[in-house]
């Protein structure tokens, strides 16, 4: 390896994607099981510069021969370049952070208070972040408080005036995308919420902060600009700042899924296989998923099952495939029924209701709640509003369904 991103687990990874946009160079993954192994290879000294994750952000600083004043004061390092058989130390995270809640519109908290979940060298980081940029208290949260660190319980109760809440545990973190790490309904005075995770795009903690009207946002900025710093140190050079910007935005529409929601017949399947084909993604339709998972078709399941069974499969289908990244979609009809399965759909995709006018919805026999005129038109009236206040994005679909195929490319610049 001569450039690559070291950690303990990184099937979750986006950095591979990111460098290889930034420049041109092999960059490789590489997965350690313990300090000893990270010990190893930086004993050898067998690659030209690497960046450190989870959890070793601190364990190489003993084989540095240089570490940046940056990163010494913060006690963690993310960025090792290789000079001449001499390792040098960098922590670009803190350009990261800095440019991630400068994108947000913060670049000053002066006198606000914050809590920071997670002890690690990304915490460390966020401290150091906060302090530059003004905070007049900073306190770490962790489940086993050692040190200066304060446990959940204690922030739940005695830090309800927090302004600024960060998260840099793995909690909310594909696989697991489901957890969220603490309640924001304990802090009626949130300003802000950062959320290191970037894989889901959307994470539980930013969603919710998000509904109650907190600027929020998840990691995925924060990796592309410490990816960019790196790059310079990495290659001794200077990049232009626009590069940033425009690897972000290809970096974002490669990994979101696209998600197509609608009546029975609206063209959901068709648009997207077409879609995912001229966009070179994976195609995913829920039914045939449903089917699979079942073993049965979809009318068996309604008959032997009931409604609410078929629901109860579909929203694990739901589960599973709104995990995926780059994908493009194709939901059922009813998928958008229950809250939980928007709420998982959107954490990695946008949702985009194909509007197709009633008379032009084809009743048939494979959609038991759809098999009749009477049953289409009942479901249209009851569903399209909860089409509408799902949906991100809407397209009109006529009799041409690769012409929606076109808008939809060109309005999500795919």
């Amino acid at each position: 390896m001569q450039y690559g991103l070291i950690g303990k687990k990184l099937g979750h990874s986006f950095s591979k994607e990111v460098h290889t946009l930034l420049a041109d160079y092999e960059y490789e993954l590489l997965e350690l099981p313990d300090e000893d192994a990270v010990g190893d290879l930086l004993t050898k000294k067998e690659f030209r510069a690497i960046n450190v994750t989870i959890p070793y952000k601190q364990t190489g600083i003993p084989y540095l021969t240089e570490i940046s004043p940056e990163a010494r004061a913060i006690g963690a390092v993310n960025t090792i370049v290789n000079r001449d058989g001499k390792l040098y130390g960098y922590n670009t995270d803190f350009y990261g952070i800095t440019a991630a809640l400068a994108r947000m519109g913060f670049t000053d908290f002066t006198g606000k208070r914050a809590l920071i979940l997670g002890t690690g060298g990304t915490s460390l980081t966020s401290v150091a972040v906060l302090r530059a940029l003004g905070a007049v208290r900073v306190h770490t949260v962790s489940r086993t408080p050692k040190g200066t660190a304060i446990s959940y319980e204690e922030a739940l109760t005695k830090h309800e005036d927090t302004d600024i809440l960060f998260n840099t545990t793995p909690v909310g973190m594909f696989p697991n995308a489901d957890g969220c790490p603490i309640s924001l309904s304990a802090f009626p005075r949130l300003a802000c919420v950062f959320d290191a995770v970037y894989n889901p795009l959307s994470t539980r903690l930013v969603t919710e902060a998000r509904e109650r009207g907190i600027p929020a946002d998840t990691g995925l900025y924060m990796l592309v600009a410490q990816a960019f710093r790196a790059v310079e140190l990495f290659l001794d050079i200077t990049l232009d700042p626009a590069l940033l910007e425009t690897t972000y935005s290809k970096i974002l529409r490669a990994k979101q899924n696209v998600v197509l929601i609608g009546m029975p017949s609206s063209g959901k399947s068709t648009i997207g296989r077409a879609l995912a084909e001229q966009t070179e993604r994976p195609f995913i339709d829920l039914d045939e998923e449903i089917v699979k998972m079942a073993g049965r078709d979809i009318p068996t399941i309604f008959r032997e099952e009931g409604e609410k069974g078929f629901r109860d499969i579909e929203s694990e289908a739901v589960r599973i495939a709104a995990q995926k990244t780059g994908a493009v979609i194709a939901t059922g009809g009813g998928a958008v029924l229950r809250g939980e399965n928007v709420a998982r759909l959107k954490q990695n995709g946008v949702l985009c209701l194909l509007d197709r006018p009633l008379e032009a919805l084809t009743p048939t026999s494979d959609r038991p709640t759809a098999s009749d005129r009477a049953a289409i038109e009942a479901r249209y009236f009851e569903r399209r509003p909860i089409y509408l206040a799902a949906k991100d994005y809407s397209f009109s679909v006529g009799d041409d369904f690769m012409t929606v195929v076109d808008h939809i490319r060109k309005e999500l610049s795919l």
